[in-house]
């Protein structure tokens, strides 16, 4: 046993460095909104953030710095009154393609660097202008110049907001960066006619009953700008759930359709990269109306509590809207209240099959249209699928790779008494 015991202690070890490092590779990616929340005095880069869609894209990147400005920075900008794509390409530059850390700034290989910014990446910027001069200055400081300026390096690095080596790091620098080429005049996006769009590709029904509900087809135009993205089922399908739909309240027509839209442009590189619950158009508060997308290699689905559709094809692609076809109406459970989707026929449960709620009968007869239509949601407490993750990046350990270290830990001090 003498001649095991470093074998096995070594096994073992190896072993308990697989399940922690398994299990730490459940850590969630970070969240730039969440993370400047924590900082009121950057509430309005924040906000634009938001309101411009590069928190998304900030989110979906690794190896990233952000290079944060306080209020009364952002109030510079505001008071020229640009557009609000504008204001995204200036926000777009202060958004470096790199990992800067406060150790890193301080010790930039030969003094200086030249980072990519979020403004190169869109190909907005001409030639080089969204690149950013980043320079080791005397006294300790740091200064940050993009390339369209001066060479002067009016801004200047403040303090480390929050790091998280080497995934993203969140700076602040004492004034926004003076690029020409970031703060042009930039138009707002031509008028698109979705329901035209939707109407010449296979989804005329869809569009006809839209443009019919001028409350919803509002909703729609409102979001345009913003950025949306609109799931609209084909004709043949939208066409057969008519008699349904024609049951609904006025105002649950309303909501199935705005339930077919997305509040923000998702390209399928984002819809597959953003797996999850997606609010819709129709979310209001307690009433919901979200649906998880899923993805398996190319095929994107969309699954709500009572159908799963596919999606098919794009009609539309050009930010700040996406336009995809459906093989299925959305159906939300707050309108279909004790609808289910009926199981595969395969013998074995697929792995993204929905699982029936606790209690529920078998054999259970569907509710007519009427009752459908006056039906009132179920509960959402309780529902695996409504359990969304929380997004401040800690680390969840599974509680049978904990249970399994603990076995590993407890064999290698039997061992260790032998």
């Amino acid at each position: 046993m003498q001649l095991l015991r470093p074998a096995i202690t070594a096994a073992i070890a190896v072993l308990a460095m697989a399940v922690v490092l398994s299990s730490c590779g459940g850590a969630q990616a970070h969240n730039i909104t969440k993370i400047l929340a924590k900082h009121p005095e950057f509430s309005t880069f924040n906000h634009y953030l938001t309101l411009t869609h590069l928190a998304a894209e900030i989110n979906r990147r690794t190896t990233i710095t952000v290079c944060a400005v306080d209020n009364a920075a952002m109030d510079d900008i505001l008071a020229k009154h640009p557009t609000i794509y504008t204001i995204k390409n200036i926000l777009s530059i202060h958004v470096l393609l790199d990992y800067f850390g406060a150790k890193k700034l301080h010790q930039i290989t030969n003094g200086t660097a030249l980072a990519a910014t979020m403004f190169q990446a869109t190909g907005s910027a001409p030639g080089s202008t969204g690149f950013v001069n980043i320079t080791d200055l005397h006294g300790g400081k740091v200064g940050f110049a993009p390339e369209d300026n001066d060479g002067t390096f009016g801004a200047k690095f403040v303090k480390s907001v929050e790091e998280l080596p080497y995934n993203i790091s969140v700076i602040q620098i004492s004034q926004v960066l003076p690029s020409a080429a970031a703060s042009a005049p930039t138009p707002a996006p031509a008028e698109i006619n979705i329901t035209g769009i939707m109407s010449a590709h296979g989804c005329k029904v869809f569009a006809d009953t839209l443009l019919a509900d001028a409350d919803a087809v509002g909703t729609f135009q409102d979001n345009l700008a913003g950025g949306l993205t609109v799931f609209c089922p084909l004709d043949d399908v939208f066409k057969a759930f008519l008699p349904k739909f024609k049951n609904l309240t006025k105002a649950g027509k309303s909501s199935l359709l705005e339930y077919h839209g997305v509040p923000l442009y998702q390209s399928v590189a984002m819809l597959k990269s953003n797996n999850g619950v997606m609010n819709t158009l129709a979310t209001d508060g307690a009433n919901k109306y979200d649906f998880t997308v899923q993805n398996d290699g190319e095929v994107v689905t969309l699954k709500t509590k009572v159908v799963t559709a596919r999606i098919t094809g794009t009609l539309l692609d050009e930010q700040p809207v996406a336009i995809y076809t459906v093989d299925k109406v959305l159906m939300p459970r707050e309108l279909f209240k004790g609808l289910a989707e009926a199981p595969a026929p395969a013998p074995e449960e697929a792995a993204d099959a929905p699982k029936p709620s606790k209690g529920k009968k078998k054999g259970k007869a569907a509710p007519s249209p009427d009752e459908v239509a006056d039906s009132p949601a179920d509960s959402p407490d309780g529902d695996v699928a409504d359990q969304t993750a929380d997004g401040n990046g800690a680390v969840r350990i599974d509680g049978g790779r904990f249970g399994f270290l603990a076995l590993v830990v407890s064999a290698w001090l039997g061992f260790s008494v032998l």
